[in-house]
């Protein structure tokens, strides 16, 4: 909301807000930065919604029984989605590019900004996460930037059903994979998606996705990937590093190629950066100038995002919350040697429920013998949903099958474990989405580290 927030304010339009977050006090350098933007805020307790000439935008966690929403019907307001009113904004561009796919989504829509703001285009960004290129003192949450209207750059969501709402002119699917939906509702929406726009940059390494690419038209697909020589964009002669990747981007059809150095580490980025060169190739951005702004590329926060190191132990802070951006984590985290000490907060009981199978087979598989999960209750922060399937569930299933796992349903608790366990030369992963705090969390285990009377011995 708070990146809408700021495009729609940029637009000239009157915003104001309320959250729950900040009923509950969380979070409160964001609020103070949308009030610095003068954006209003009101408790959400419905006193902020007083007029028919209103327009109430709600997010999918918003339910009906949330005073605002009570409000604005008892007065008359016009009630949108949150979706609604990207999807309007994004459609009304001459140039739109959406980012859709179960992993990357976010990653790629910032390569993607950054390679056409270096680029002199001034496109509009709305991002799901801070991207720090973006990044100044006057706005240290950068998940938007609003350009001069030509091209407007977005994820779009599927989880909710909204990447319906949408007509790309350029249509980007990284991946597809369990999530949110089923497969097969998965297919429909991604298939719709790409059947709108005029060119569809797809992933050929991923088998639904490369699917997609064969039912669409040859002429309207470009196609990137790892493995396939033949795609128009292809990566190879990768070189991995603890904080980056080198890798050579090959263009079939020119036969140029440009060596791109990123400053973000992990297989699953060059991915994301191969999507990022063919969306903009679309949009007539060459290689060569694709290449040369991902090298000053610095990535997003809570991706892989190293808080800090003390007494020899370094805390990531990362959004891993499914599977597919799970495994990308702990292949990126075991590209190197070191224990993992993971921390992984559900981002709800739904999910949990609907992923607890494929969830508990990504983390078996993904750590090493001598690694260790632990895992607090399922962030909740009030609403109205299924609590049958909890954490303990998704320790049960990692435990059975030989990796060490433990269940601590406090999450200040798991903290204070984490640092008993942390030993020189070990890295804390901590991993979630829907929970600006935990980030907050990461930095607190790193002030903990820092303070402790004796940081513990290397294991032998």
């Amino acid at each position: 909301m708070l990146p809408l927030a700021l495009i729609v304010k940029a637009g000239g339009s009157d915003v104001t807000g309320s959250d729950r977050s900040l009923d509950q006090g969380r979070t409160a350098p964001k609020f103070e930065f949308l009030r610095n933007h003068g954006i209003g805020l009101f408790a959400q307790d419905g006193s902020g919604v007083t007029r028919a000439d209103q327009i109430v935008v709600a997010s999918a966690a918003v339910e009906e029984t949330v005073p605002d929403i009570i409000a604005a019907r008892r007065v008359g307001a016009r009630i949108v989605t949150r979706a609604e009113l990207l999807a309007s904004l994004f459609n009304a561009a001459p140039i739109s590019i959406g980012i859709a796919g179960t992993s990357g989504k976010s990653t790629t829509t910032g390569m993607i900004g950054w390679i056409l703001e270096s680029a002199g285009r001034k496109p509009t960004v709305m991002n799901g996460a801070v991207m720090r290129n973006f990044v100044t003192p006057a706005v240290p949450f950068a998940s938007a930037v609003v350009g001069d209207g030509e091209i407007f750059v977005s994820e779009v969501d599927e989880s909710d059903g909204s990447i319906a709402r949408y007509r790309p002119a350029i249509a980007v699917v990284n991946n597809m994979a369990l999530d949110h939906k089923t497969l097969a509702e998965l297919r429909f929406l991604f298939q719709e998606f790409v059947g709108r726009a005029s060119v569809a940059v797809l992933n050929l390494d991923n088998a639904e996705t490369r699917a997609m690419a064969a039912l669409a038209l040859p002429d309207r697909v470009i196609g990137f990937s790892l493995m396939d020589m033949e795609a128009e964009i292809c990566g190879a002669v990768l070189s991995e590093a603890r904080n980056g990747i080198m890798f050579e981007a090959r263009q079939r059809s020119s036969g140029a190629r440009a060596t791109v150095r990123l400053r973000v580490p992990g297989r699953h980025n060059v991915q994301n950066a191969l999507a990022a060169i063919a969306a903009v190739q679309a949009a007539d951005v060459s290689l060569g100038e694709a290449a040369d702004a991902l090298a000053r590329f610095e990535g997003l926060r809570r991706r892989f995002e190293v808080i800090g190191t003390a007494g020899g132990v370094t805390i990531i802070d990362d959004f891993a919350h499914n599977p597919d951006k799970i495994a990308a984590t702990l292949a990126t985290a075991h590209a190197f040697p070191g224990r993992l000490l993971l921390f992984f907060q559900p981002h709800g009981f739904g999910p949990l429920k609907l992923l607890k199978d494929a969830l508990v087979d990504t983390l078996a598989s993904g750590m090493n013998i001598d690694d260790v999960l632990i895992m607090p209750d399922p962030v909740y922060f009030g609403g109205t949903t299924d609590r049958s399937v909890g954490s303990e569930t998704i320790v049960a299933g990692v435990k059975a099958r030989g990796r060490d796992a433990r269940h601590i349903a406090d999450r200040e608790a798991c903290g204070i474990a984490l640092v008993e366990l942390a030993q020189a030369g070990d890295r804390i992963i901590v991993m979630g989405a829907r929970d600006d705090t935990l980030t907050t969390f990461a930095a607190s285990l790193l002030h903990a580290l820092e303070t402790s009377i004796e940081p513990a011995a290397p294991r032998p």
